[in-house]
């Protein structure tokens, strides 16, 4: 297999927002407690606003908040999957969201996480295809993945996933950073651009329909870039993760067909040092409440302990393992821990 592009990871600011909040919930009355009165604070790493993590995140974040005594869920705004992951192994958030391919660098030690320790994160539960999107305006002259050479593109925002798969993408094809001008912008930022006329193309990776490509769609006219099965092929002989998807139709305004893509799937992960009783509560909560999910997105009526098993490209935490067998469900090999 060949070795992923490397991202760089910018500086987070999680302990920051953390601190503020509980400063904040200390000042409304918590200061008071004893020490095992006081809740947990868990804090849940995200991505940017514009994109499905965050609105899901924040209502997984109040359904474990809501279900779990003596925890308190945050969700973070972040840059996306290969800072989180960095969040994650520092220890300054507990549960984090990543693309597939962040996740198994991260596992693995490898890619974006060369020279770490294997083996530190372990998934939680699979949620849904993190579908590649490509947008551009109707007639500005982007109808295929070669059309970006010279253009000006929005690779994603650094330390996402985005800019991860859509260098994995166009680096598989034959299409280097120095062959177009590339631009490291969040979702809304990606749109603005777009919208404005200073950006030419970008990507998104995230669950379709995304927010801030529904606000794009709205006032002007988009075009959605299909990939070829050879394209999504040479990417999966580089990304493991990567599988053929679709946009579907109608998810965006004035999107008649289903647009050809690739997809990997996305996940929640933790620290292997996690105890397994927590872990197991996240998970039983978390599947338990996933008709309530699938009513804030439609991509979260994926979430299920069979997705889990199907895609999950990294082993799972022992306390998911032994919550999917209480339940009855067979745990491959490969995705058991090891000891």
């Amino acid at each position: 297999m060949k070795k992923l592009p490397s991202i760089e990871v910018p500086r987070a600011a999680g302990r920051v927002r953390r601190a503020l909040f509980t400063a904040l919930l200390c000042t409304a009355g918590l200061a008071g407690c004893t020490a095992g009165e006081r809740p947990d604070f868990l804090a849940l790493a995200t991505a940017g606003t514009g994109g499905v993590y965050y609105l899901i995140g924040g209502s997984i974040a109040e359904i474990w908040s809501r279900e779990l005594a003596d925890h308190i869920v945050v969700a973070e705004v972040t840059g996306g999957s290969v800072e989180n992951l960095s969040l994650l192994m520092s220890d300054q958030v507990a549960v984090a969201f990543s693309m597939g391919t962040n996740a198994l660098g991260a596992y693995a030690g490898s890619n974006s996480f060369e020279g770490g320790e294997p083996g530190r994160v372990l998934a939680l539960v699979a949620l849904y295809p993190n579908v590649l999107q490509l947008a551009s305006l109707q007639g500005g002259g982007v109808q295929s993945l070669q059309d970006l050479v010279g253009r000006r593109v929005s690779v994603g925002a650094p330390g996402s996933g985005t800019e991860v798969g859509a260098r994995t993408l166009l680096e598989a094809n034959g299409i280097g950073y120095e062959d177009f001008e590339p631009q490291r912008l969040n979702f809304n930022e990606t749109a603005n651009g777009i919208r404005d006329g200073t950006v030419d193309a970008g990507f998104w990776s995230a669950g379709p329909p995304t927010s801030s490509i529904m606000d794009l769609a709205t006032g002007r006219e988009i075009h959605l870039i299909p990939l070829s099965d050879e394209e999504v092929a040479r990417t999966a002989a580089v990304d493991p993760t990567v599988r053929r998807d679709v946009i579907p139709a109608g998810a965006y305004r004035g999107q008649n067909e289903p647009v050809p893509t690739l997809s990997t799937p996305n996940l929640l992960v933790v620290r292997s040092d996690m105890s397994e009783d927590l872990a197991y509560s996240l998970i039983r909560v978390l599947l338990e409440a996933q008709p309530e999910l699938a009513q804030v997105h439609p991509v979260a009526g994926r979430i299920s302990a069979e997705y889990t098993l199907d895609v999950s490209p990294i082993p799972l935490h022992p306390g998911v393992v032994r919550y999917l067998r209480e339940e009855g469900f067979e745990v491959p090999d490969r995705l058991i821990p090891a000891p």
